[in-house]
């Protein structure tokens, strides 16, 4: 099954700083690019546990015996590490965002470029997905959800189109959702606009906000002292978490401070944030939003 080059492999690889005996975790698996360079910097005894609750991922298992991959969501990190022995990792790799098999297989429905059947689950298990989001809220929630996780100053409007439209039948397609908000499509902006209409419904299905947040939460329980993280986001608010809990700990407001004006944070920041080069984005065009972000537990 083909999946696309991992981004940023080497630096996020790098800003894990793996021992040869340690115990790694690869929160995103995919097509197992960023896992496999992992595991050639691992000796005998290191240790690779993988997570992606697509089943499209099974396709791409690593015959090692330093390696494991759960079919779960990655907000359950702390329980299937305490179910497969670790109680602590050494490093933790997250690549967010959908991998490019997602977005090229077109009945998942992901991508603007093809027809398909509103749908954008990550997990196909699960029986929530974009027709629930488009058909079934309530126009308030619609329009809500269009402008916190699609950032689009025209969520009433967009809205109400579509509640307006669905009152014929319900909105089945990609081309269907198109056609209800073309008025809001001008030409110049139709994909901008469209691909943000498409991220709002999609966070909303797969509640990626919460779950990262779950995540990094969980991710102090589990490393040491000196453990890392290292996570690539593609979107403002993805990264907006990861920059805030990097640095405070937390994602809204200042952390405590001590007697001496020092906040009391779990983690530092490893360096600035990177972002992939010019050949990096020539050669794979979904590299462009990327930034990563590495951090290691105080």
């Amino acid at each position: 099954m083909e999946y696309h080059n991992p981004v940023l492999l080497h630096p996020t690889v790098d800003g894990l700083a793996i021992k040869p005996d340690g115990v790694y975790v690869d929160v995103t698996f995919g097509g197992g690019g960023h896992s496999r360079e992992i595991l050639k910097r691992l000796g005998p005894n290191g240790k690779l546990i993988a997570f992606d609750q697509d089943k499209d991922a099974l396709d791409n298992v690593i015959d090692d015996p330093r390696f494991v991959l759960v079919n779960e969501n990655f907000r359950f990190l702390k329980r299937f590490l305490r179910f497969h022995g670790h109680k602590q990792v050494d490093g933790i790799l997250a690549d967010f965002g959908v991998s490019s098999h997602q977005f090229d297989v077109a009945e998942r429905g992901f991508s603007t470029r093809f027809e398909a059947e509103l749908d954008m689950r990550m997990d196909q298990g699960s029986a929530f997905s974009a027709y629930d989001v488009v058909n079934n809220y309530e126009e308030s929630q619609l329009s809500s959800v269009l402008f916190q996780y699609g950032e689009l100053r025209a969520s009433k409007g967009i809205a109400r189109v579509i509640c307006e439209k669905r009152k014929n039948g319900p909105i089945k397609t990609s081309d269907q959702l198109k056609e209800a908000v073309a008025r809001f499509l001008p030409k110049h902006r139709e994909h901008k606009i469209l691909a943000q209409i498409y991220q709002a419904i999609r966070i909303e299905v797969n509640q990626e906000l919460e779950v990262i947040k779950e995540f990094l939460q969980q991710s102090i329980e589990v490393l040491p002292v000196g453990g890392r993280l290292s996570v690539i986001s593609y979107h403002s608010l993805e990264d907006r978490l990861v920059k805030r809990f990097m640095r405070n700990g937390m994602f809204e407001g200042e952390p405590e401070k001590d007697v001496f004006g020092r906040a009391e944070v779990p983690m530092k920041p490893v360096g600035k944030f990177i972002i992939p080069d010019a050949a990096e984005i020539k050669e794979n065009n979904r590299a462009r939003s990327a930034k990563l972000r590495i951090a290691k537990k105080l």
